[in-house]
């Protein structure tokens, strides 16, 4: 009945086996046998070489990775309404020690080559501004939007014509993967850095931070531990994403999330404010009409005025989702 955020789903059963499997003496912090297969496995799971940081926090992934593409003086070009401009405290700043944000636009909270250009335009080769070193899209967006995999190839050769690094923040990168039922190394071609989802998609208190630059990934120990994200007992971290990705796991509960998501879609018509690509839906839907949702038990996020956040998890079931659907249909 509760469709605030997929952060406050239940942990999955395997990921809680794989902790519970952990919980023995082994080596401390990234020296143990379940972080010592990162790369081994994510580098198979997406065809190429990979370095791979466990860290706790999304916010940790994204900054560190930042962090290792931009200098002080230097900018990161981003959707004025991504996660690191409207989500993360200023905490892209703190990392980077000082990079700037540079809005761009787009819709659906999505970059586009052109909206990238026109940004870039603006900017003087002088040295009273910023200059642009990266380039960060967050898939699927804020909105819930999936960039496609020619998308991000697109937007990926821009970058590399122009100079700039390519971030990725994958919170929600199963949900894009499963949209698009593309191989995931077909989503990340071009990119440098990924932030991938765990937590949202059934984990506890893991992300991974995947470098597929591997010059970038040589600092990135030194800024994880700097920031106080080299956790004693990261094996727990390390247990939950290799659980997460062993037997596509994480492409089954994006699956569970998306087509929970598009029964609620699907009975909201007109309502809603953009097309429903994950497990994100937003609509349309007044004070009284909030207010009869939530008086049947049902809750989500008001999303401004006359507007409404529902998102679907993982352990979402046709059957738990269904009575939402039917409500929204009757108002």
């Amino acid at each position: 009945m509760l469709f605030f955020s997929d952060n406050a789903a239940p942990v999955h059963p395997k990921i809680m086996q794989a902790i519970v499997e952990a919980d023995h003496i082994d080596q401390a912090y990234d020296g143990d046998r379940w972080s010592a297969q990162l790369d081994e496995k994510f580098g198979a799971l997406f065809g190429q070489e990979v370095c791979v940081l466990w860290v706790p926090t999304g916010t940790a992934a994204n900054c560190i990775a930042l962090a290792e593409m931009c200098l002080p003086h230097q900018a990161i070009i981003c959707h004025k309404e991504s996660h690191i401009e409207t989500d993360e405290c200023g905490a892209p700043g703190f990392y980077t020690a000082g990079a700037k944000l540079i809005h761009a636009a787009g819709e659906a909270a999505k970059l586009s080559p052109q909206s990238i250009s026109e940004v870039l335009e603006q900017i003087r080769p002088d040295v009273h501004q910023a200059q642009a070193a990266v380039v960060s899209i967050t898939n699927a967006s804020e909105y819930g939007a999936v960039y496609t995999p020619q998308e991000v190839a697109t937007i990926s050769a821009l970058c590399q014509s122009k100079g700039l690094k390519l971030h990725m923040d994958g919170a929600r990168f199963a949900n894009a993967v499963a949209s698009q039922k593309c191989d995931p190394a077909d989503m990340v071609r071009g990119v440098d850095a990924l932030s991938f989802g765990c937590v949202k998609n059934g984990g506890m208190n893991a992300e991974a931070l995947i470098f597929f630059d591997l010059e970038l990934a040589k600092q990135s120990q030194y800024r994880r531990k700097r920031a106080g994200h080299l956790l004693s007992k990261g094996r727990f971290l390390a247990a939950q994403l290799l659980a997460m990705i062993e037997d596509n796991l994480w492409l089954e509960n994006a699956r569970s999330a998306n087509q929970a998501a598009s029964i609620i879609a699907n009975a909201c018509g007109d309502r809603l404010l953009y097309p429903v690509e994950a497990n994100e839906i937003f609509i349309r839907l007044s004070t009284e009409e909030a207010a009869s949702l939530r008086s049947k038990g049902f809750d989500f996020y008001d999303w401004g005025v006359g507007q409404a956040r529902l998102v679907t998890s993982w352990h979402h079931k046709a059957a738990d989702v269904q009575p939402l659907a039917d409500a929204i249909s009757n108002l």
